[in-house]
């Protein structure tokens, strides 16, 4: 099984590496592609060394779909990573809009005793510090000599045998989504992932798109994964990732979903408000989703993922008007500057076309 590092990888953070075995020659297939975008999306395949890219970008009335290296189909279904945070946290902000919590509610409120030790208290703990990522819970995938964690209850206990880092100060943990989920259903008395098919993934119509419990499989169509090393990774059991990041999706999915949560269709104004509300974290992260400023001066919303075998990024304007979402096959970081190229030539309009 792969490490807890490698299982479920922090997002922002920035690790170049490349494969241990050669990549298939990055010649794009343009089909539908802006020139800028088939440039930028071969450099994703030779600048990583990773197998394969796709992209697919929208604008709510056409699409572009390419790839470069070999292997990926349009309607691949594959590991979302973390960007199940934003499935998770749009589950939360409907059940506040709903008055089944507060966003100000403690942990204690919710999970009496979860927790607790080693200077850890979940009665100063709120569900927008859980959201926001400034809990300072430690993350359970850090910890590299812990069991590798089944169910939510062992990745918090993995968490509370360490210090918590300040309260109030922005540090991605995976942690914090684990708890959410344990949120969602004490509020709810369902999995949260029975929440998110039933408020999301159903009404959207999110075809490819399922949470995997137990399974160790991906739906078809499905191409490989792999890992850095180049070990086929496509099989593996996702429950340690569990609400911070086993979500199973497609290009396309996921273009529809940051499409209806940008644009309004998931989230009452007020909710929407507070999901791109960044003040606690001085511009780095809202709840669930993060902006990126573009060359152009423009800024996107949404997120990424990172889990054994798959990278991906999705974004969307801040009216759901335009999306582009594309990934990788492996388990590598993109390089912050390669990832504002791929941006830049879908959402600036300087862009070619």
């Amino acid at each position: 099984m792969p490490t807890l590092r490698t299982l479920l990888a922090i997002p922002l953070a920035v690790v170049l590496c490349g494969l241990g075995t050669p990549a298939l020659p990055a010649e794009p297939d343009r089909t539908g592609l802006k020139d800028a975008q088939a440039t930028e999306l071969a450099r994703l395949v030779t600048d990583t060394g990773a197998p394969a890219a796709a992209l697919l970008t929208a604008d709510g009335h056409h699409s572009r779909f390419g790839t470069a290296g070999s292997g990926l189909g349009r309607d691949d279904r594959f590991r979302a990573g973390s960007v199940t945070k934003s499935f998770v946290a749009t589950v939360v902000l409907q059940l506040a809009a709903e008055g089944r919590l507060r966003l100000d509610d403690t942990v204690e409120q919710h999970l009496p005793g979860l927790i607790r030790g080693h200077g850890n208290d979940g009665r100063h703990l709120t569900l927008r510090s859980l959201l926001s990522h400034t809990s300072g819970l430690f993350p359970y995938t850090a910890d590299s000599t812990a069991p590798v964690p089944l169910t939510p209850s062992q990745a918090v206990h993995t968490a509370l045998t360490h210090s918590p880092g300040p309260l109030g100060a922005y540090a991605y943990s995976n942690t914090n989504y684990v708890v959410l989920g344990m949120v969602v259903q004490q509020v709810t008395g369902h999995p949260y992932a029975d929440e998110a098919e039933r408020r999301i993934i159903t009404p959207l119509r999110l075809t490819g798109t399922s949470f995997p419990g137990a399974r160790t499989t991906l739906p078809t169509p499905h191409s490989r994964a792999y890992s850095p090393d180049g070990q086929d990774v496509t099989a593996l059991d996702p429950r340690p990732a569990g609400a911070a990041g086993e979500l199973i999706s497609t290009l396309a999915d996921l273009s529809r979903f940051y499409a209806a949560l940008l644009g309004g269709a998931l989230l009452p104004a007020p909710q929407r408000r507070e999901l791109l509300d960044t003040a606690a974290t001085h511009g780095v992260y809202g709840l669930g989703v993060y902006p990126r400023r573009l060359s152009c001066g423009l800024t996107v919303w949404g997120h990424n993922g990172h889990i054994s075998g798959s990278v991906v990024r999705a974004a969307a304007t801040a009216d759901g008007r335009r999306t582009a979402v594309f990934r990788i096959n492996t388990d590598l970081s993109i390089s912050p500057s390669l990832e504002l190229s791929l941006l830049d030539a879908e959402f600036c309009p300087a862009a070619t076309p």
